[in-house]
């Protein structure tokens, strides 16, 4: 099993930054691919960010604002956010994945508000 732990969530004003982090533990060997996905009320989750150290991918809306990095050695994503907007307001969820049978573990969420 694989426990993963954010923090970094907050209330922020429009246009100001946060940074997200996460953290692994656990039975870690097989996880290769770390990301950030996003649930706002009443809508679907959505992949913000995910690395596999030498790949990076981005929500089209974040692009530009929003920095992955992730520490394989370490098991521990960032996700740097910069010109936050309203509409970044979610529960940002860790996900870690990999290319062994069921290796696809999901932290609790931590909650970013962005007032306007």
């Amino acid at each position: 099993q694989v426990q993963l732990v954010e923090s970094g969530g907050g209330l922020v004003q429009a246009g100001g930054s946060l940074r997200l982090s996460c953290a692994a533990s656990g039975d870690t060997f097989c996880i290769s691919v770390m990301g950030w996905y996003r649930q706002a009320p009443g809508k679907e989750r959505e992949m913000v960010a995910v690395t596999s150290g030498g790949s990076t991918y981005y929500l089209d809306s974040v692009k530009g604002r929003f920095t992955i990095s992730g520490d394989f050695d370490k098991n521990t994503v960032y996700l740097q956010m910069n010109s936050l907007k309203p509409e970044d307001t979610a529960v940002y969820y860790c996900n870690a994945g990999g290319s062994c049978p069921g290796t696809d573990y999901w932290g609790k969420g931590t909650l970013v508000t962005v007032s306007s």
